[in-house]
């Protein structure tokens, strides 16, 4: 089983979807092993985005990071990472399909709802820098039904 880093981002938590997400990786046959619901400040933000900071949009992109609460999270299934990805849509909502998050709730690049990892090793990065603590272990009593 592999792990992936979801972040909320706050205009998703401003727009109250929080329970529809948690809802679809849910109903995906994916467990929460981590959640908390956080403001970001700003070296936080440039450390979580360092892979992007020589992109033009950085500084707006950690702006807009820091603009409110946040909900990030830890799920865990297989293939996690790839198929969190397809949950979420393209990061340009208007290339994601509908049945998406970005496809079903977003309209601006800028404004795209959701953060997912996009490989196993960016993930483990991401989940080490926004749960120093560590994640909770546990197996649903459905896991047999979900997996083989």
């Amino acid at each position: 089983m592999e792990q992936t880093f979801i972040m909320i981002k706050p205009d998703g938590v401003q727009r109250g979807l929080v329970g529809e997400i948690l809802s679809r990786f849910e109903k995906k046959g994916f467990y929460l092993r981590g959640l908390k619901m956080t403001t970001v400040d700003r070296p936080f933000a440039e450390k979580h985005y360092e892979d992007l900071s020589a992109k033009p949009f950085f500084n707006g992109l950690c702006e807009y990071i820091t603009s409110g609460a946040v909900v990030a999270m830890v799920w865990e299934g297989k293939n996690v990472v790839t198929t969190g990805r397809k949950i979420i849509g393209a990061t340009n909502p208007s290339d994601s399909a509908p049945g998406t998050i970005r496809g079903d709730f977003a309209v601006e690049v800028g404004r795209n709802v959701i953060h997912g990892s996009d490989c196993v090793e960016n993930a483990k990065k991401e989940i080490a820098l926004w749960f120093p603590e560590g994640v909770a272990t546990w197996q649903s009593s459905v896991h047999h039904w979900i997996y083989e």
